[in-house]
This record gives C-alpha cells, structure tokens and sequence, in this order.
C-alpha cells in the first residue's frame, strides 16, 4: 500500500445550494494556479463552464487549459476514480463536489472502502462552504447543512459581505457550537487562497487540533456551570459570555469530544475498543480522528473515521523534543459522552 503522503489527496466540497461551491470550483478550473486537479461534479450546467476554456472532451471528462480535468458522477464515483488514476500524468489533488442537499459521509466513505482507490487516494479533507448571510435559519430548517458543518475539517464562510459584524459573530459562535475543529475562513466571493482549501494534508491532524478551541479546555467549573443554567432555558437564546465577547454556542444535538493523554496508550487495547466503538455508536459519529502516541512505538499513529469506517497509519518517527502525547476528537449527534471517556481511559498504558 502506498505511503499516505504518496497517495492522491481528495477534497471532498459540500455546502448548501447557493452557498458558493460553484465559484470555488470555477476558480479551480480556471485560474492558473499551475497545479493539475481533477473535478469531480454532479452536472456541469451548474457549473456553467467557460467553453473556450474547454480544451478536448471525451463524453464524461473535459480537459481545461489550465491542466484541470473535470467528469460528472454520472455513475459510480469508485469507476470514476479508477478512470482517473489511469490517466497519464497523476493528479496534485482530486476535488469530489456533493449535491447541495447531500450528505456528505457517504462520499467520504468511498476512500475507506474500495481497496484500489484507497491504494491510491486518501480523503484529505472536507472543506465545507457556507452562507453567512443563511447558515443560521438553514441550520434550523435543514439537517442536512448541520451534517456539512460538523463534518468540515475547513470551513468557508462565505458572502460575508452581506451581514453585519453581529451577524457574522453570531453565525460563527452557530458553527463553532457545531464544530470546534474546522479550520474557518471568512470570504467574499469565495476568494480564498486555494492552498487553504486543497492539498490541507488533513491527515496530518496537528493543524485540525493545534486550533483546539480555548474554551474546551476551560476546566470543570464551567463545564458545571453550563449544565446548570443551561437548564429549562431555551439553548438558542441563552449563551454565557467567557469574557471575550464571544457566544457560546452549545448545539443541542451535535457534540464534539477531545480527549488527550500524556500517558502513552496500549494498542492491544486503543485499537479494539476504539474499533468496537465506532461498530457499536457508528451511526452517531460523524468523524472521528487521533494521533496516538503507543507504548513501545517511535511512531505516531494517526487514524480518521467516517461513521463506522476508519483508516490509520504509523505516519512518522516521533521528532526529538515532540510532547508525545495522544489526542482523540469525535464530533457527533448523542455521543455516548462519559462512557467514551471512560474506555479511553482503560487504554492508556499505566
């Protein structure tokens, strides 16, 4: 099996109809940025591509002139995949945009199942644009938009131009209530540097978790504290102010869970249990990552998790001087909180 950093990284693009996704992909298929991406659609007529930027196309995939290739999933994305990696010359990276309804897991889970795309290609990140002038009523009404948010590794909050600075604190007080993790750009026009979209090497999870949110390591008191006034009150209106003019959300059915220790853990143990857990609550957790520091091991692990499918690997030596620690994030709907905690706990090597 290939080495992850040899692998093709796949962006995975989601984001509600309207949010931006269109703008992103055209940048992508037309500005020169001197990198060979593929673009996997749904329908090109959404796109509404250039023709003059269109250089030879067979019936599903067109080539553009900046070295772009882009194919619609009218089929089965995994034979699409294959078709691609047999295109002469490899791709920097490979770009998969999923309806604005859709959820985006079962996309992902592609890159966990099909044995010769996962020889291949690995799911670098989900990079989720969003409205902020919208979010917030869609993240009422749509279920679907909450899925987009708490699956994103990044998130692009988009058309920030058209609210107000209020309106953007509070939109993203929504997201970080949804999900703490995701790397957050606020744009116009989706005008983001591309390499903060692609190519993020999300699997090497210290970026996602070197921006752990302060507020998750606030202690215990708050923790009791939340609970208690959180209590009869209405979770949309009420929030705490922790002195730094920030909301707080806490999104009644979505939860994030960090776990860390300094303790190296026994792998005869992580492994099983965190197995048997995503086999058991699966259905409840959206994604699931860690980079693990094991007893006897100079290496770091890193595993990532869609629902019940996980992929993981030794990645590198631990660096001289590194703080070996393991740190474990699962964001989901009900998560069974104390009890992964506790099972976390067992594994670690006393």
């Amino acid at each position: 099996m290939a080495e992850a950093s040899q692998k093709i990284p796949v962006t995975v693009l989601t984001g509600y109809l309207g949010a931006g996704k269109t703008t992103l992909l055209n940048r992508i298929l037309s500005e020169n940025h001197g990198k060979k991406y593929a673009v996997i659609v749904n329908e090109f007529g959404e796109i509404g591509i250039d023709n003059d930027l269109i250089i030879g196309a067979d019936e599903e995939v067109f080539e553009m002139n900046n070295g772009c290739v882009c194919c619609t999933v009218r089929g089965d994305l995994v034979r699409i995949m294959d078709g691609l990696m047999k295109r002469k010359g490899k791709f920097d990276a490979i770009i998969v945009e999923t309806t604005g309804l859709a959820d985006p897991a079962p996309v992902a889970q592609t890159f966990f199942v099909d044995e010769d795309v996962q020889k291949n290609a690995r799911l670098d990140a989900v990079v989720t644009v969003a409205d902020a002038k919208w979010l917030s009523d869609r993240l009422k009404d749509a279920p679907e938009a909450k899925n987009q948010i708490a699956f994103a590794d990044v998130i692009v909050l988009n058309k920030t131009d058209l609210v107000s600075k209020p309106e953007l604190a509070e939109v993203e007080a929504r997201i970080r209530g949804i999900n703490p993790y995701a790397k957050l750009h606020r744009t116009e026009r989706c005008q983001v540097g591309l390499t903060d979209v692609l190519e993020r090497g999300a699997f090497d999870l210290d970026r996602i978790l070197e921006i752990e949110p302060d507020f998750l390591e606030a202690g215990d008191d708050h923790d009791h504290d939340h609970d208690h006034h959180h209590h009869g009150h209405d979770h949309d209106h009420h929030h705490h102010d922790h002195g730094h003019g920030l909301k707080h959300y806490h999104d009644e059915d979505m939860q994030s869970l960090s776990l860390r220790s300094d303790k190296p853990l026994d792998p005869t143990k992580f492994m099983p249990w965190l197995q048997q857990l995503v086999a058991t609550e699966g259905q409840k957790i959206l994604r699931s990552k860690g980079i693990l520091a094991f007893t006897g091991d100079d290496d770091r692990y890193v595993f990532q998790g869609v629902h019940m499918m996980l992929e993981g690997d030794h990645q590198r030596q631990w660096k001289d001087g590194e703080k070996r620690e393991s740190r474990v994030v699962f964001i989901g709907r009900d998560l069974p909180e104390q009890a992964i905690r506790d099972g976390f706990e067992q594994c670690i090597t006393s």
